[in-house]
């Protein structure tokens, strides 16, 4: 038997249920490789091997594949204009209680980044985001909830100083913004959407993928919000082809899915 890439990827499907098949191949096989060479075992099959027998590793090994990159408001100008435009936009439409999803939230900055902007416009009480990831390692830390100081460098200083508790070198966010969090293990591949949201945040993740998996996600996401409901991208991240699928363009990075119309109206 050839126990090549193509092997390979069935293998991790089995094990895991990760498709490599979504993502681009030649920038996931080099990542790959390297790790296989830190384990200093020869080739895919004793590596596989040692992912059936080895839970530690194996959990590195998703960490590892699911690029598990993260910062409290990361690209900070996106996150402003959330703040005074599309935070103010949303609640106009849909009142305080707003369905919020941090698809692929890694380790928990994302999400918490969106609740902690929320609380400058509403009650913590009405604050609900449903986060979601792939990485259960990645979801642990999430719910622990404490972070080295350079990923909380971008966090406003009023905000740093009402919601984190410094812990030795490193910070603890406090139990009153982590409460409004439910995190969530889903794969972004396979697994059915929620329904009816009305903000999507999904960030500096679909450069992972091949453009077949980018453009059925974005599909999805589509299909995922409410009328007038927006989708938040990453700064590196743009939808070729969003007017097909369905989306305007709301602002830099930001797409929606337009309002119902109704008869008699333009």
């Amino acid at each position: 038997m050839t126990y090549d890439y193509e092997w390979f990827k069935k293998q991790i499907y089995t094990i895991t249920t990760i498709d490599l098949n979504s993502y681009k191949e030649k920038q996931m096989k080099r990542r790959i490789d390297t790790l296989i060479g830190k384990y200093n075992v020869d080739g895919y099959n004793p590596f596989i091997d040692l992912l059936k027998k080895d839970k530690e590793v194996l959990n590195s090994f998703i960490a590892y594949l699911t690029i598990n990159v993260s910062e409290f408001f990361r690209n900070r100008e996106q996150w402003d204009l959330m703040d005074k435009n599309m935070i103010p936009m949303l609640t106009k439409r849909f009142g305080n209680k707003l369905k919020i999803w941090s698809a692929a939230c890694s380790t928990g900055d994302e999400p918490y980044t969106i609740v902690m902007l929320l609380s400058r416009h509403m009650p913590l009480s009405q604050i609900n985001v449903l986060a979601t990831d792939i990485d259960l390692t990645a979801i642990a830390k999430a719910k622990n909830g404490v972070y080295e100081a350079k990923e909380i460098a971008g966090v406003p200083d009023d905000l740093k100083k009402k919601y984190f508790t410094k812990e030795g070198d490193r910070f603890k966010i406090a139990n009153e913004i982590k409460m409004r969090v439910n995190f969530r293990k889903s794969d972004l591949l396979r697994d059915p959407y929620p329904t009816d949201y009305h903000l999507i945040v999904c960030r500096n993740v679909m450069i992972y993928f091949t453009e077949e998996a980018k453009d059925d996600i974005y599909r999805k996401f589509y299909r995922a919000l409410a009328p007038e409901g927006i989708l938040f991208i990453g700064s590196t991240e743009q939808i070729i082809n969003y007017k097909e699928i369905g989306y305007t363009r709301a602002n830099s990075f930001y797409y929606e899915r337009p309002g119902i119309k109704l008869p008699g109206k333009t």
